[in-house]
C-alpha cells in the first residue's frame, strides 16, 4: 500500500477523533440548581443563658442595693399599715389606737411617693404583705385588749428601730439620686414614729 495513502487516512481518522463531541449529559436548570445550590444553615438560636435580660426586669440600670432597698421598703409599708388597721380595731389603750392611726395615714403616704420611683426603675412592687410580715400579723390578730396593746408597740419600738438605722444608712448610700432622696425626705416621719413608739411603749408599763 503506499505510504502516502496510509498517512492521509491517519491524519483525517485524528482529526475526527478531536472534533468529536464529548458525550456530557446536558445541564437543565433543575440539575444545576441541586448541583450548585446548598441549603443554607440554619440560624443559631442562642441559649436560655446568652438571651439578654429583659429591660422591665426588677431594676434595670439600678445597683443591687438599691433595688433591695426598694422592695424592702414596700414590703414594710404594706405590713404597716395592715398592722396599723389591725391596732385601730383591736386597741384597748386610747394612745395606741392613735398611733396606730398614725400608721396607717403615714405609711399609706409613704407607699404612694415610693410607686413612681419603682416603676420609673422598673422595679415591681408587692401588692400585699410577704410571708414573714404577714406572719407578724396573724400573730398580733389573735391577741386582743392589754395584751394586743403590748405586744403590738413592742413590735413597733424593735420595727422603727429597724427602719431608721436602714433609712439612714440609704440616705447617705444610695446610688440612684432618687433613691437616696425617698430616703433622706422619708427618714424625719420614721424617726417621728420612733419617738412616738417608745413613749406609748412607755406609758404601757405599769398598766394592767
Amino acid at each position: 500500500m503506499d505510504t502516502k495513502f496510509l498517512a492521509t487516512l491517519l491524519v483525517g481518522a485524528s482529526i475526527g477523533a478531536v472534533a468529536q463531541p464529548s458525550q456530557t449529559t446536558p445541564t437543565t436548570p433543575d440539575s444545576a440548581a441541586k448541583t450548585t445550590s446548598t441549603p443554607a444553615a440554619a440560624p443559631s438560636t442562642p441559649s436560655a443563658r446568652s438571651v439578654p435580660s429583659s429591660p422591665m426586669a426588677n431594676g434595670s440600670g439600678l445597683a443591687r442595693g438599691d433595688v433591695k432597698f426598694i422592695e424592702e421598703a414596700a414590703k414594710g409599708g404594706l405590713a404597716e399599715v395592715e398592722l396599723g388597721k389591725l391596732g385601730q380595731s383591736q386597741a384597748q389603750d386610747p394612745a395606741v389606737k392613735d398611733f396606730a392611726a398614725r400608721m396607717v395615714k403615714d405609711h399609706s403616704a409613704a407607699n404612694d411617693k415610693l410607686k413612681p420611683i419603682a416603676e420609673a426603675k422598673h422595679v415591681v412592687l408587692p401588692s400585699a404583705p410577704d410571708r414573714s410580715h404577714q406572719k407578724d400579723i396573724d400573730k398580733l390578730a389573735k391577741k386582743s385588749g392589754a395584751d394586743f396593746d403590748k405586744a403590738y408597740m413592742d413590735h413597733m419600738l424593735k420595727d422603727h428601730k429597724k427602719d431608721v438605722k436602714e433609712f439612714q444608712k440609704q440616705a447617705k448610700s444610695a446610688k440612684d439620686p432618687d433613691v437616696k432622696q425617698f430616703a433622706s425626705s422619708t427618714l424625719p416621719t420614721l424617726e417621728e414614729h420612733l419617738r412616738l413608739a417608745q413613749q406609748t411603749h412607755d406609758s404601757l408599763k405599769g398598766k394592767k
